[in-house]
Order: C-alpha cells, then sequence, then structure tokens
C-alpha cells in the first residue's frame, strides 16, 4: 500500500531541504518505497482535519491504511523498521542505530533550533546579543564531540543507517551560519550524505514544490 505524507504548499526555506518532510521523503527513497504527497497550506494546517493528524499542527504527517503518525522521528523510525535498508539486521548494531537517532534529534538539533530562534525569532529582543554567544557555545560543544567520536569513519557506526540520516539531516540546518565549515569532518560527513542517490531524490521533490512560478 503507497503511503501519503504531508508536506509545506510553500515551504519556509523555498525548498533547500530543510523542511521536515524532507527526511522522511530521504527515509522512504532509502527503502524503495513509493510515496503520495499531499501539500498542506500554513492555514490548513489548523484546521481540524490536518489536527486530527497531527494535533500540534504541523507536517510532516504520514499516512498508511488505517495507520496515521506525527513527529519525523517517529515516522523514520516506523520506516526504518518496516523495511530494509535503515536499520541494521544485526540485534546490537540495531540498537546502536536507533540510539543515534534519539541522538541527532534529542542532543544534537535543540541547540541548532535554538540559534534560529535567537536570530530570527528573537532577533529583535534585547536580550537576543547576549544570548547569541550562549547559543553558539553550546552547538559547538556538541559539534567538538561528535566530531571527535566520527573520526575518520564514513558513518556513525558502521554501514549508513537512519541514525545518519537524521543526524546529517540536523547538521544542514547549520549550513548557512556557517558554523558547520569550522568542522572539516563533520562537513564532509553532510557531504557524504548529500551525495546519497535517496537524498538527491528527495531534496529535489521538495525543490520542485518550491520553484518559483514562471510565466
Amino acid at each position: 500500500m503507497t503511503c501519503t505524507i504531508t508536506a509545506f504548499e510553500r515551504s519556509p526555506d523555498g525548498g533547500k531541504g530543510l523542511a521536515r518532510d524532507t527526511r522522511v521523503r530521504w527515509a522512504l527513497e532509502e527503502a524503495g518505497q513509493p510515496y503520495q504527497v499531499r501539500l498542506v497550506s500554513f492555514a490548513g494546517m489548523k484546521e481540524p482535519a490536518h489536527l486530527a493528524l497531527h494535533p500540534f499542527g504541523q507536517i510532516p504527517t504520514y499516512e498508511e491504511g488505517d495507520l496515521a503518525l506525527f513527529e519525523t522521528g517517529a515516522i523514520v523510525f516506523h520506516i526504518a523498521e518496516r523495511h530494509a535498508g535503515l536499520l541494521p539486521e544485526e540485534a546490537n548494531a540495531r540498537a546502536r542505530a536507533i540510539a543515534w537517532m534519539f541522538a541527532a534529534l534529542n542532543t544534537v538539533e535543540p541547540p541548532i533550533l535554538d540559534l534560529v530562534t535567537v536570530r530570527i525569532i528573537e532577533g529583535d529582543k534585547p536580550w537576543s546579543r547576549e544570548r547569541l554567544p550562549l547559543v553558539v557555545d553550546r552547538i559547538r560543544a556538541r559539534l567538538d564531540q561528535l566530531s571527535a567520536r566520527l573520526g575518520d569513519a564514513d558513518w556513525l557506526d558502521g554501514a549508513f543507517s537512519a541514525g545518519d540520516l537524521l543526524m546529517v539531516s540536523v547538521l544542514l540546518r547549520l549550513r548557512m551560519s556557517g558554523i558547520l565549515d569550522d568542522y572539516p569532518t563533520l562537513a564532509a560527513y553532510v557531504a557524504r550524505g548529500e551525495a546519497r542517490p535517496a537524498y538527491a531524490r528527495a531534496f529535489a521533490a521538495q525543490l520542485a514544490v518550491n520553484a518559483p512560478v514562471t510565466g
């Protein structure tokens, strides 16, 4: 059965691959699974029909038969569990890959999202200038640790997994800040993720939705 995911009708990132539906698209592409996309406007995300799928009025959502899921991490985990290619078969390796999924979303991403908040949402607040260095220091502390753990390996724990998919997706949010440039090991890690054909297909699909309309 072909699943249906939701995505922004017009993404705030303009198609740069930062919207979270890209992570789900990437997982489905890695797993070789077809999918349909239902585009949702910002107003539509607050309507009852969408809130029945996502109680917090966000995207993406995932529907397959009588199953409806929200939260990107949960959706990617479901895809990885149901289809080969995103989690190792060996039990301990599988558990470690899942741990990296949680690490990407719970440990590495929060300070990166804080950077977006302090620069854009709170940029006009009197405290933002003082808060910014603290947020950057938190990010750098995590990147120092992650870079040391990755070392000269291609991926976080053996073969590419859903843990890498989410970690690369999280780190991509740092590109515009320039912080990632100071970590060549991690920049190369992200580039390897972007070079995967499945990522290229997912990125192109998200970009196509947001391509400028020409005459």
